[in-house]
């Protein structure tokens, strides 16, 4: 049984708001559409995840859970993290290693190594099994985990990256470098930057990093 106020009309005023809400609504969609209808073309980006924030990582990762959600191949080379235990790594290898290959080369952060040559040759080694990801045309996206932080120490060339990412990457293949302070030269050639911010860490309050959030 509906109640009295259930049959009440909207004034005057309650009308008028939504009716000029679903107007705008409609020109806004209506803008919308005439600016997708341009987009047609299609290529494989360059994207760069960089900054400060948490992030960075957890984003490209998303992109990669997606390819292989779609069974697109897809490919991670991860250049500084190496003996921690991800979840993310856990995952590939153990359900969608068929589509979706994963390569730790790294062995730690290099506060961790205190090897600089050591470093030097893991980063090397991470970047010909990338490149070799990238040339193979099969592979939808390959994601370069934290290869900034390589690039920052000199640990591999950053013209030799760039060079080849302006002229060996295959035309439809997309290549994620994530870590933070991306040099301006990559970032210049990028298609898709995202600086990620730091508004609040709970490490700054003594919290340390926690399985499920961090890895």
């Amino acid at each position: 049984m509906t109640s009295p106020a259930d049959d009440t009309p909207q004034s005057d005023g309650q009308q008028s708001d939504s009716d000029r809400h679903n107007a705008k609504m409609a020109r806004k969609k209506q803008a919308r559409d005439k600016i997708m209808s341009t987009k047609t073309d299609e290529k494989g980006l360059v994207i760069v995840h960089t900054g400060k924030g948490k992030g960075k990582s957890s984003a490209a990762f998303g992109m990669i859970f997606r390819c292989i959600a779609h069974q697109l191949p897809c490919a991670v080379v991860q250049f500084i993290k190496g003996g921690m235990d991800t979840g993310e790594r856990n995952l590939v290898t153990a359900h969608f290693g068929d589509i979706c290959q994963f390569h730790t080369m790294g062995e730690g952060f290099t506060w961790e190594t205190q090897d600089r040559e050591r470093d030097i040759a893991a980063a090397t080694a991470a970047w010909e099994k990338a490149k070799e990801l990238i040339r193979d045309e099969r592979h939808h996206m390959v994601l370069l985990d934290e290869i900034n932080i390589a690039l920052r120490y000199g640990y591999i060339p950053l013209d030799e990256v760039i060079a080849f990412l302006e002229t060996e990457k295959p035309e439809m293949t997309h290549v994620v470098l994530t870590g933070r302070n991306a040099a301006d030269e990559l970032i210049e050639i990028a298609d898709l930057v995202t600086e990620m911010s730091l508004v609040k860490h709970p490490f700054r309050s003594g919290i340390k990093a926690q399985i499920g959030v961090e890895f």
